[in-house]
């Protein structure tokens, strides 16, 4: 039986330069090499994660020596590359420039694309979403490497490389997509349309360290030890998912992935070359896999089952960003009377249960509060 799916998933105990260059060196050779990738003289944009401004050792963005290394691979192999992304708070040039990913480019010579503005790329195939808005940096390149980061995820469960190209649509255009998609499979499908219409030539996970627990941004570094690389997103993420201990199927990115025709998922599907995921399982890795009943449209059993977020009065400073990016009008979470003294406030009836709130906040206030009928239901769910 020929395996329709590759994965490379080879052993990067540290982000020491040597380290990561002999790992990523390894990991493109079992694919075939790079040159499978890239012809001389293309322009290549480089997409990692940078979700919010944040230090490299706090795992919230691909770390800079990845992206380094990732770099003078293909400006070897003859690429013109550009790179950036698309935050979800934050201005793009200040994300990278906390992240570590500036000083990178300027050292290489690498210009920072437009992730500012746009314009809306009709796609006829889209099984479910018709059109998106494109960054322009997105549109000028002739192709994209993705550099994911493997974290948790409040309202996906887990934030890998099908994720990761949701920072291709500009600014606040993504928040669009939370209020008109509240059902977390109707996000995923988005997710999943908007990789077939990108198409990234290759995907390259930095698993190195993760982030587990209240992710993408309030979580917890976790060591994993790893890099993943594929050309087959759905593939990758769900060896990830195996990775840490978490069934692919609990992962919606990865169940509709694989019924939208994105790639595979299933374990007698992908050839995995490297390093066995049985060798470098994670143990103890919490996700957010009993984050079941989201976006229904019944507030009362909303309110019951869904999961919601929860601010911790000891940790906000009250800076406000909850309640500049809820896509909720009225926002979801509001100030008390105008107070700005007192954290904000929310009313549930409003919530959507997108989390963008607790994925944004900077001092890590925001945690995901489970029912405990959601925890029951979902333990006779996963019986």
């Amino acid at each position: 039986m020929t395996q329709p799916a590759t994965v490379a998933l080879v052993r990067c105990t540290s982000y020491e330069y040597q380290t990561v260059k002999q790992a990523l060196t390894r990991g493109l050779a079992l694919l075939g090499g790079i040159s499978r990738y890239v012809r001389p003289g293309e322009n290549l944009l480089l997409k990692p994660n940078l979700l919010a401004a944040a230090l490299p050792e706090e795992c919230v963005t691909t770390h800079p020596v990845i992206f380094r290394v990732a770099a003078e691979m293909f400006m070897a192999a003859g690429a013109k590359l550009t790179y950036g992304d698309s935050p979800a708070v934050g201005s793009p040039e200040k994300v990278a420039k906390q992240a570590g990913l500036w000083a990178v480019g300027e050292e290489l010579g690498l210009p920072f694309a437009d992730f500012r503005q746009g314009r809306m790329v009709s796609f006829p195939d889209g099984r479910q979403n018709k059109q998106f808005l494109i960054a322009n940096g997105v549109l000028a390149s002739d192709g994209l490497i993705s550099l994911p980061k493997l974290k948790s995820h409040g309202f996906t469960v887990m934030t890998g490389a099908v994720k990761n190209q949701f920072g291709c649509v500009p600014g606040l255009h993504k928040s669009e997509f939370h209020v008109k998609l509240q059902q977390v499979d109707g996000f995923a499908r988005m997710l999943v349309d908007l990789n077939r219409l990108l198409r990234p030539r290759l995907y390259i996970m930095d698993a190195v360290w993760a982030m587990e627990g209240n992710g993408p941004r309030g979580g917890r570094p976790k060591r994993v030890n790893a890099l993943l690389l594929s050309s087959d997103p759905v593939a990758l993420d769900a060896t990830a998912c195996r990775l840490i201990g978490l069934p692919p199927e609990d992962v919606p990115a990865v169940r509709q992935g694989g019924l939208m025709g994105l790639g595979f998922w299933r374990e007698a599907e992908i050839a995995l070359v490297g390093d066995a995921w049985q060798e470098l399982r994670v143990t103890g890795f919490a996700t957010g896999w009993k984050y079941l009943f989201t976006g229904m449209e019944s507030v009362l059993v909303r309110n019951l089952l869904a999961s919601r977020p929860v601010i911790r009065p000891e940790k906000c400073r009250c800076c406000g960003v909850c309640v500049k990016m809820c896509p909720v009008k009225p926002a979801a979470v509001a100030w008390s009377g105008g107070n700005r003294v007192i954290p904000p406030q929310y009313n549930y009836a409003r919530c959507i249960r997108c989390f963008c709130c607790q994925e944004v906040c900077p001092e890590k206030a925001i945690a995901i509060h489970t029912p405990l009928l959601n925890r029951l239901a979902t333990a006779l769910f996963r019986r």
